[in-house]
């Protein structure tokens, strides 16, 4: 056919036209004209020696030259043996499954929630993706967000919120995995965040690592806390968290029905730790003693604060800060296993359960059972010690300390 048989119809003429029937543009293309004089496109096609007829949609939502490409594309496909019809319906239901993050986030986060430890850490989780990811790729259809996206959700808060976007980038990191798991993200590529984590800047944030206490200056630190002006209940706490090598959250909120003065030990509940499991703490003579000074100051809480409430986390740090320090809290965790690595031979296993370290090893942890509860006792017994053996090199910090 030439073009003056298959192109009949002008702009201006589909515009004009009145006359309530068909009008045929050629190639199975038609204007269908209805007595209320709305105007829609029809393509007509035969397949399988069945004539069928299927709507491009209105006019002048779809203009002329739109038509013309719909029932070309709607043409190649009834030449190939594929029914036009079904190929679009297809296309129209593989839209509506599309989803957003932000609605895999969500259902992700549903599915999960009963792993979370806490109300608060199931909120936190959401939150800090509704912060600092949704603005950026929340509404993005899951299977098109891209590297890009994600440098440019993490980027801004990667040195200045280090322990934040480590968080964000882990949480994106799920919800990805498995999108792609459940088919809603297509085309994922597993190895983008060797990527990802290449081209964030360097700095504090990008090792992940918090300011620590050097294990040689512990000693003098501890002693400088004693004699520090804070309250007698928050400075025994950090000796105790320094002691037993806890996360601050274990201390703070740590209760009476935990301890087992006759076992000498302490079992926190799972759901209080960052694993989920019940974690035993071998108690060495000093953290005893630290218990024993704060007995009858509160009938559930061993470490209250003047209020009978918990501590929060900002008042160990003051204590620290007050006194000129400026490592972190957490950071006497790494203080222990720095010290544990170079000043002992105690085997590795050992000193990872003490800190409550899960077993990277997947086959490993299923075959190795044993919390090490007694080889661990003599390991915390010995740092006990060796933070009550202030070293010279300290003495300076210390007479700091008492000007406080």
């Amino acid at each position: 056919m030439g073009k003056r048989q298959v192109e009949r119809l002008s702009a201006v003429a589909v515009k004009k036209a009145t006359t309530v029937g068909y009008l045929p543009d050629g190639g199975g293309l038609y204007l269908q004209i209805s007595p209320t004089g709305s105007k829609s496109w029809i393509y007509r096609f035969t397949l399988n020696k069945k004539e069928r007829q299927m709507g491009l949609g209105s006019y002048p939502d779809v203009p002329l030259a739109k038509a013309r490409e719909l029932a070309t594309a709607s043409r190649l496909l009834a030449k190939s043996g594929i029914d036009p019809i079904t190929a679009r319906d297809n296309e129209r239901n593989a839209l509506q499954q599309q989803r957003t993050f932000a609605e895999c986030a969500e259902e992700y986060h549903q599915i999960h929630q009963h792993t979370w430890r806490n109300e608060k850490h199931a909120s936190q989780w959401t939150n800090t993706l509704k912060t600092y990811a949704y603005p950026i790729f929340g509404t993005k259809a899951v299977s098109d967000v891209s590297k890009a996206d994600i440098l440019a959700a993490l980027t801004p808060i990667w040195t200045t919120k280090s322990a934040t976007a480590a968080r964000v980038k882990q949480r994106i990191h799920a919800v990805l995995d498995w999108a792609a798991a459940k088919d809603y993200r297509h085309n994922h590529d597993a190895g983008i965040w060797a990527q990802i984590t290449r081209a964030l800047p360097a700095g504090r944030g990008n090792r992940g690592n918090f300011a620590a206490c050097a294990y040689k200056d512990v000693a003098s630190t501890l002693s400088a806390i004693r004699t520090s002006g804070s309250d007698d209940s928050a400075k025994l706490a950090l000796e105790f968290i320094v002691l037993t090598g806890a996360r601050t959250g274990e201390v703070r909120l740590a209760e009476w029905s935990e301890i087992d003065f006759d076992g000498k030990r302490r079992i926190i509940p799972g759901e209080r730790m960052k694993s989920g499991n019940e974690h035993r703490v071998p108690l060495s003579p000093r953290a005893l003693e630290i218990l024993e000074a704060q007995r009858g100051k509160h009938p559930k809480l061993i470490f209250p604060n003047n209020k009978g409430k918990p501590y929060s986390d900002m008042a160990f740090t003051a204590t620290l800060r007050r006194l000129g320090y400026e490592f972190t809290v957490h950071g006497f965790r790494s203080s222990f296993r720095d010290w544990a690595a170079e000043q002992t031979s105690y085997p590795h296993a050992v000193c990872e359960a003490a800190l409550a370290h899960t077993m990277k090893d997947k086959t490993e942890a299923a075959y190795f059972r044993s919390d090490l509860f007694d080889k661990r006792r003599e390991l915390m017994n010995d740092w006990a010690v060796y933070c009550t053996e202030e070293k010279p090199s300290s003495v300076a910090q210390t007479e700091m300390a008492t000007q406080y």
